[in-house]
């Protein structure tokens, strides 16, 4: 009975590891829109440097993963969660979705997909314009208040 319950776990590691390699053969399917950190209002921002449309998938946030201990000692402020104990530290320059500015009134919004961190456009995005996203109000009380975006400086 042992032997058949080694081999289900073996069957089932082989389909989630399948399963991984999908999800990374469909995200390099949908590569990072053209996109190029520049001076904004808010020091420098994400800028699209094509048309996006809404429902596209904009950039992937990328960095260390680390434990909530880890990310709690560390500090800083690019630390992004994606679980109640895994971190992403997107503070590396070549992160480019670090740059992606917050907006009251945002053009994208991200998503957590298998521990990945998504940003997808949710309005369309023209050339030039700056990719943002609302943060959430947890982030905004701690490092943007009063809030200085673009939305709200109107």
């Amino acid at each position: 009975m042992e032997l058949f319950s080694s081999s289900k776990k073996s069957l089932q590691r082989d389909i989630r590891r399948k399963h991984d390699i999908l999800f990374i053969m469909k995200k390099k399917d949908r590569l990072a829109k053209n996109t190029k950190p520049k001076r904004s209002s808010a020091g420098i921002g994400l800028f699209a440097m094509e048309n996006i449309k809404k429902g596209e998938f904009i950039i992937e946030y990328v960095g260390e993963i680390m434990t909530r201990k880890e990310a709690d000692e560390a500090g800083g402020k690019y630390l992004f969660e994606t679980s109640s104990n895994r971190v992403i530290d997107g503070s590396a320059r070549s992160n480019k979705a670090r740059y992606i500015n917050h907006a009251c009134k945002p053009n994208a919004e991200v998503e957590i997909e298998r521990g990945h961190i998504n940003a997808y456009a949710i309005k369309n995005i023209k050339e030039g314009e700056e990719v943002v996203y609302d943060y959430g109000k947890e982030y905004t009380d701690e490092y943007c208040k009063p809030c200085l975006c673009f939305s709200c400086k109107k």
